[in-house]
């Protein structure tokens, strides 16, 4: 199964590739800033405890003292998920208060002006670690003591996910927004394509001029190369209809001229096995004949089904024009031959020659191939249908082969009846499904009659 592509639809696709590729990058880079902000702003809580845990350090009668004041204890309570940890250690590195098993990877000797923040495990929980020191210049404990403050993570895990989230949802409806403004954008852009596209639909199939419509600068390029197509494609057309035009005179001449000869040669004088020779040459150049009438016929049909604009016309009077060509003076006069028309006009819409071709070779196929002492052509209202009849009285065709015989070159398998080798049937089949009809066959049953019909829509003309 193959999957139409469309520019439309590719265009589309690669917005959205690129605008899911874009979101996602918003939505980490959104990501990231949340958490710094996260980590900045419960960071500076931390800190700020911890600075004040270690202003409460006192050394009262030569012994180092904690004051654990509740106002840092309230500024962490901020956090209401989170659990607090501290460790309070004196000069010596003794414990004073405390988790005794807090530690961190900060070398204390270091922590002196600035609070140093690091990241670590405890009790199997992440946290954040704040470490402060704070410089003691009594003679009874002189030295650095150190404030370690540890909070878990989960209000900043929080913030961070709240932060990102709200930002995506911002990101989603700006995406969505600026799809449907690139759908609508790429709409409008392709409409010129749409515009060059009715231009060529509604040109007259025999209108091959080049194409003069306001295009923009990028499908200039499009219509020149229709333009040279075009060209080149009447450049063809005019060859083609004059080699037919040719060909029509060149072959028909000679084969006028073939026959004459062979009717100056049939006389007394020939023995019976010269004028039986005679007679079989004379059967073929008549075959040949009627064979390139047909053909030429049919690509007649062919180019003027695809280029002539159709018409009303008044059925009657088109199968009475074809019926005095097809039916010729010098006729079997022990073959009765008749013609009647429908009482009323049967309007249809149509080519005036190519149906008058179709009724002439169903009339001419009969005559040839099935009438044995009648012929009768007709025209019947058929309600929403016009019908023009053409009965004989002959064997006619196996309905087996009704499907077969409107190909071209295909005769029925008795080799005789109403279908004989050539292009009659598809001519007239040909036709009607250009106007919307169909090449009908009906049969009489046990009794000998074939009817061969040319079903075509009516159309019903003001005042008729």
């Amino acid at each position: 199964m193959t999957i139409e592509r469309s520019l439309f639809g590719r265009l589309t696709v690669v917005i959205c590739v690129l605008l899911m590729g874009g979101a996602a990058v918003l939505v980490t880079t959104s990501w990231y800033s949340a958490r710094t902000a996260a980590d900045d702003a419960y960071d500076r809580l931390l800190v700020g405890a911890a600075l004040q845990i270690a202003d409460g350090l006192a050394v009262q009668e030569g012994e180092l003292i904690v004051d654990l004041r509740a106002s840092a204890f309230e500024m962490l309570g901020l956090a209401d998920r989170d659990r607090i940890f501290y460790r309070i250690l004196d000069p010596s590195g003794k414990t004073l208060t405390g988790h005794r098993d807090l530690e961190t990877d900060i070398d204390l000797a270091t922590v002196r002006r600035e609070p140093i923040l690091s990241s670590g495990l405890y009790k199997g929980e992440a946290v954040r670690i704040a470490v402060v020191g704070r410089a003691l210049s009594d003679p009874a404990a002189s030295g650095w003591a150190h404030v370690i403050l540890a909070q878990t993570v989960e209000a900043r895990r929080g913030l961070t996910h709240e932060l990102t989230l709200g930002a995506a949802i911002t990101i989603v409806i700006m995406c969505f927004l600026a799809l449907v403004v690139m759908i609508l954008s790429i709409r409008q852009a392709l409409r010129p394509v749409d515009q060059l596209g009715g231009a060529l639909r509604r040109r007259d199939p025999q209108d091959l001029t080049p194409l003069s419509v306001a295009v923009p600068r990028e499908l200039r390029p499009f219509v020149g190369s229709i333009n040279h197509f075009m060209g080149r494609l009447n450049e063809r057309v005019v060859l083609l209809q004059r080699f037919i035009a040719d060909a029509a005179h060149q072959i028909r001449t000679p084969l006028t001229a073939l026959n004459a000869q062979l009717d100056l040669l049939n006389n007394g004088r020939l023995d019976e096995a010269d004028r039986q020779h005679l007679g079989r040459v004379q059967q073929r150049a008549d075959e040949l004949a009627r064979l390139t009438n047909q053909l030429l016929s049919h690509a007649m049909v062919i180019h003027r089904a695809e280029s002539v604009q159709l018409e009303p016309l008044d059925l009657n009077e088109i199968a009475r024009r074809a019926f005095r060509v097809a039916v010729p003076i010098t006729v079997d006069p022990d073959i009765v031959v008749s013609f009647e028309e429908a009482d009323v006009e049967l309007a249809v819409v149509g080519d005036p020659v190519s149906l008058r071709e179709a009724i002439v070779n169903v009339i001419d196929n009969a005559l040839r191939h099935g009438t044995l002492s009648k012929l009768e052509v007709r025209v019947r209202d058929a309600g929403s249908l016009a019908h023009v009849e053409v009965e004989d009285d002959g064997p006619g065709i196996p309905a087996e082969e009704w499907s077969r015989v409107t190909q071209r070159f295909q005769t029925s398998k008795a080799g005789k009846g109403s279908a004989g080798l050539g292009l009659g049937f598809a001519i007239a089949s040909e036709v009607a499904a250009a106007h919307g009809g169909a090449l009908q066959f009906r049969a009489k049953g046990d009794t000998h009659g074939f009817t061969v019909i040319l079903a075509l829509p009516r159309i019903h003309r003001e005042g008729k």
